[in-house]
């Protein structure tokens, strides 16, 4: 983000060299405004959730620490799935985990016929598209764990549409492998753990 945009805005020029309108020029003026008040709320929000990430005593914040210690998995992604998924409430079982975030597939059987309709999409959708970007990173960054050489003998050398399906089969699966980790201390199979992950003193700029 360029922090000099309002004082190199009246130097820019059309492209036949001539200044820009002033009505375009005060209407880039509101929108930066905005977007520096947006940018100032945002790094008070990452201050805030960094500070509570790191209080001992708060185990929502001892589960996100818990979850950054498996590699591909930001403190960002961490607190959203705490928050919003792991810690308000009781998950008995790897269908509650599932069902909770819209992951769970839709066989459909009519006659003969047995084919299967996707997912639910029936809970979070925030969970979901992150679990869903996030399975794309442990594909990537966990490339020795037992699920990312299941997507890879399976979807991985197929088309776009066979990886996206797998690759939410993945995001499935890893929910549960998370939610396991979290509540029984069992962790991925051939999953790589940080033990010291260190968090970021100061918020990105």
């Amino acid at each position: 983000m360029q922090s000099d945009f309002a004082t190199r805005l009246p130097e820019l020029r059309r492209w036949d060299g001539q200044p820009l309108p002033p009505a375009i020029v005060q209407r880039l003026e509101r929108e930066w405004a905005k977007v520096e008040l947006l940018t100032m709320h945002l790094k008070g929000l990452e201050t805030e959730r960094h500070q509570a990430v790191q209080c001992p005593t708060d185990p929502m914040a001892t589960q996100v620490r818990r979850l950054v210690t498996l590699r591909g998995i930001g403190e960002h992604s961490a607190w959203v799935f705490v928050a919003e998924h792991f810690a308000w409430r009781q998950l008995r079982n790897r269908r509650q985990v599932g069902a909770l975030a819209g992951l769970v597939p839709l066989p459909h059987k009519s006659g003969s016929l047995d084919f299967d309709r996707g997912i639910s999409k029936a809970g979070s959708r925030r969970v979901r598209s992150l679990a869903v970007q996030i399975a794309w990173m442990w594909v990537r960054y966990q490339p020795q764990s037992a699920l990312t050489q299941w997507w890879q003998a399976r979807f991985a050398h197929g088309g776009p549409r066979a990886r996206k399906i797998g690759i939410v089969a993945v995001a499935r699966r890893l929910l549960i492998d998370l939610w396991r980790y979290l509540e029984h201390g069992v962790i991925p199979d051939g999953a790589i753990v940080v033990r010291e992950r260190r968090f970021a003193h100061s918020v990105r700029r």
